[in-house]
């Protein structure tokens, strides 16, 4: 068998997430013995200071007979996360920009979040 051949049973049914800098690809390939899997890899692109840059990939292996658990638990842990915390995003980049406008919409600044904003006329 050749390795085009390889491939294209290999790719059975693929679906891909794209999500900022992280891209989640679902495929679901064979065993030898002919029954089909589940893998997800999600991959994330790191970008070098020279403009060069990687990927570092993680893999999940998911077999049927797991298929039922690992839907349960994973919509009880995307469930409690959602009740604990909602759906709005929150982040670190997110918290900047949400300090920002909470100090725009007051006119308040904190001694912490106080800058000096110069440009070279004023040197």
């Amino acid at each position: 068998m050749s390795e085009k051949d390889l491939l294209e049973k290999d790719e059975i049914f693929s679906k891909v997430l794209r999500a900022g800098r992280r891209t989640y690809f679902f495929d679901v390939r064979e065993t030898k013995a002919g029954d089909y899997y589940l893998t997800i890899t999600e991959s994330k692109k790191f970008t070098h200071d020279d403009g060069s840059f990687h990927y570092k990939k993680h893999k999940i292996y998911l077999y049927k007979e797991d298929f039922d658990a690992f839907r349960d638990i994973l919509g009880e842990m995307t469930d409690y996360v959602i009740d604990e915390k909602g759906e709005e995003v929150i982040s670190e980049r997110h918290q900047k920009d949400f300090k920002k406008e909470e100090v725009e919409s007051n006119g308040e600044v904190s001694a912490s979040e106080s800058f000096t904003d110069l440009s070279f006329d004023d040197i």
